[in-house]
């Protein structure tokens, strides 16, 4: 079979690659060519949900992190170049006993779900240069979360599917069977025709940074305050993001990312003396039903949609190829009802 993608995200691309290994010939359109929107980002953290209050969006999320690692192994094996991926954990720091009774309540709700596969853990503060301050003296340790480096990652991916004999174009118009992975101009292209909502933008700033002294590339990310702090394993460390609806300029840095920055120097020692090396804006595709958006296209016949990765979207790109593959090759529906594009309609 020919099929088309059109879209070189992390989404389009892990489609195309889980096609081309089923033996279809995938072209792959983008005018401005891989890793060139949200996918080309530099924080990559890939984190899980909470362990409770369980739904279908949390299972699927958990199946697609428990995968990440041996599928992004083969990426890297198959195209020679290296995603970054790597399980290193996460720890985020407790505000009082509350917050830790919390906590504790969910290792239990981990240990159930997480098929003992990774642990959710409520330690003891040690303090040191990567330790941040945690007012109750105790954080989660969870072994679920991974890192990659997200542009990397998404230029591996174009590579594996050249070796898997497909090809990425920058101009072309789609033949045959279409996935429609074109993140928010996608949406913005449902919802008019719709008429209403079906999903919008999130614009955010991220920053790259260098510690000094201190190599952190083996350490777990943190997530302090809803900032994310991922290290990589060049001994950089992504900071991110902010999340802003009103913009003007989606690719545009501002005073936004300096606070950020600040932040990120206030809540770790080893960040306070770090060197800024890169910033990063970009706009993001959120559905309106904030789930993914997987699934048959209501207004284009004989094309599907794989949209709506917002914030989790690399965390879900090993599973979303696979399912999209299912659909659109086999005829196959194993799509969470939650994640139908009708649902954000």
């Amino acid at each position: 079979m020919d099929l088309t993608v059109m879209g070189a995200g992390a989404w389009g691309l892990a489609v195309a690659v889980a096609c081309a290994r089923r033996g279809a010939h995938v072209r792959v359109i983008d005018p401005a060519g891989p890793a060139a929107g949200a996918s080309g980002g530099i924080v990559g953290a890939l984190a899980p949900h909470v362990p409770e209050q369980w739904n279908e969006k949390k299972a699927f999320q958990l199946e697609a992190l428990l995968m990440a690692e041996s599928y992004w192994a083969d990426i890297a094996r198959l195209s020679g170049e290296d995603p970054g991926y790597a399980r290193t954990g996460r720890l985020q720091p407790l505000a009082d006993e509350a917050a830790v009774a919390r906590a504790e309540g969910r290792a239990q709700g981990a240990a159930d779900l997480w098929q003992g596969r990774a642990e959710w853990r409520v330690i003891d503060a040690e303090g040191g240069d990567w330790s941040p301050d945690s007012p109750s003296g105790r954080l989660v340790h969870d072994t679920l979360t991974a890192r990659l480096h997200p542009r990397r990652a998404t230029l591996a991916l174009a590579r594996a599917l050249e070796v898997l004999g497909g090809e990425t174009l920058r101009d072309g118009l789609p033949e045959g069977p279409v996935v429609w992975a074109t993140g928010v101009a996608g949406l913005e292209e449902i919802s008019a025709q719709a008429g209403r909502t079906a999903g919008t933008g999130v614009k955010g700033q991220a920053a790259l940074l260098r510690p000094r002294g201190f190599d952190p590339s083996a350490a777990p990310q943190l997530f302090v305050d809803g900032l994310h702090a991922v290290p990589h394993a060049d001994g950089t460390v992504g900071i991110g993001s902010t999340s802003e609806r009103d913009y003007e300029d989606g690719a545009a840095t501002d005073g936004q990312l300096d606070a950020l920055i600040d932040k990120a120097r206030a809540i770790c020692p080893a960040l306070r003396e770090a060197e800024v090396i890169a910033r990063w804006a970009g706009v993001r595709p959120r559905a309106r039903s904030r789930a993914p958006m997987l699934g048959a296209h209501p207004f284009r016949e004989n094309a599907w949609i794989a949209n709506g990765g917002f914030k989790i979207g690399f965390g879900l790109a090993p599973l979303v190829g696979e399912v999209m593959a299912d659909l659109v090759l086999e005829g196959r529906d194993r799509v969470p009802e939650g994640f139908r594009p009708d649902a954000s309609l």
